[in-house]
């Protein structure tokens, strides 16, 4: 789910690695309570920096959900602060990773949760047992209950995973379209556009990067991504550039 992951390898030219890893914290809002500086969005809600401040402060308690919603009012208010626009996509990152996990942890209730009822079942070599076994003749209410409750909670999970990595992506592009000639955000939004499963843009990201940082240590593994990508899209044109 997490698609092609760069993070943590190397350190080059251009800072790939020191910008994926860092966990971007700005503003002045560390000192304000969450209470005040949300009364102060209420109270004046075209206030740029009380947004700013109040994004600032979420992300200081890992309430990551809300520190979105703070960042996407700040940055509908400054769509120009390209530091803002690459924390939130590290925030759209940050839920997405926290989605993955709750797919996971649901799809393992489901592989590991046995139907209480099956303790008591009778042998399957009985008449009665083989009518318990076929599940078109009875059926483990409480079982049926568990298995649609995972099955609810892997959906709900995939696809706030998905939404995560298109807004993460969305995100990128709007940086790239500010900043066409910074490498690591054509890293970024290749990483971002692969793992949300938009192969094109992915590729021209890299493409992108590659002629921007062609020496950078990372190379040789965006080259690889490229080679996979073009392998599974067809008629994808070789011309490389930015956003």
């Amino acid at each position: 789910m997490l698609g092609f992951v760069l993070l943590g390898v190397g350190s080059g030219s251009t800072g790939v690695s020191d910008v994926l890893q860092n966990a971007f914290n700005f503003g002045s809002g560390g000192g304000t309570s969450i209470s005040n500086l949300q009364k102060k969005t209420v109270k004046n809600p075209s206030d740029a920096n009380a947004w700013r401040d109040l994004a600032t402060a979420l992300e200081q308690k890992q309430r990551t959900l809300e520190a979105v919603t703070a960042l996407q009012r700040y940055t509908a208010l400054r769509p120009k602060d390209q530091t803002a626009l690459e924390e939130l996509a590290g925030q759209y990152g940050t839920l997405a990773t926290n989605y993955a996990t709750d797919y996971s942890n649901a799809q393992a209730v489901a592989s590991q949760q046995a139907s209480p009822a099956s303790i008591f079942a009778p042998p399957a070599t009985t008449p009665i047992g083989k009518l318990f076994n076929d599940p078109a003749a009875l059926k483990d209410p409480i079982a049926s209950a568990v298995q649609t409750l995972s099955s609810t909670k892997q959906s709900t999970a995939y696809s706030n995973f998905q939404q995560a990595q298109k807004n993460a992506e969305s995100t990128y592009q709007k940086l790239a379209s500010l900043t066409p000639n910074d490498a690591n955000v054509q890293i970024q939004l290749g990483q971002a556009a692969q793992s949300a499963g938009d192969s094109k843009t992915a590729i021209a990201a890299f493409q992108a990067f590659l002629k921007l940082a062609p020496t950078d240590p990372l190379a040789p593994q965006v080259k690889q991504a490229l080679k996979a990508l073009k392998g599974t899209t067809p008629a994808v044109t070789s011309k490389s550039g930015g956003r």
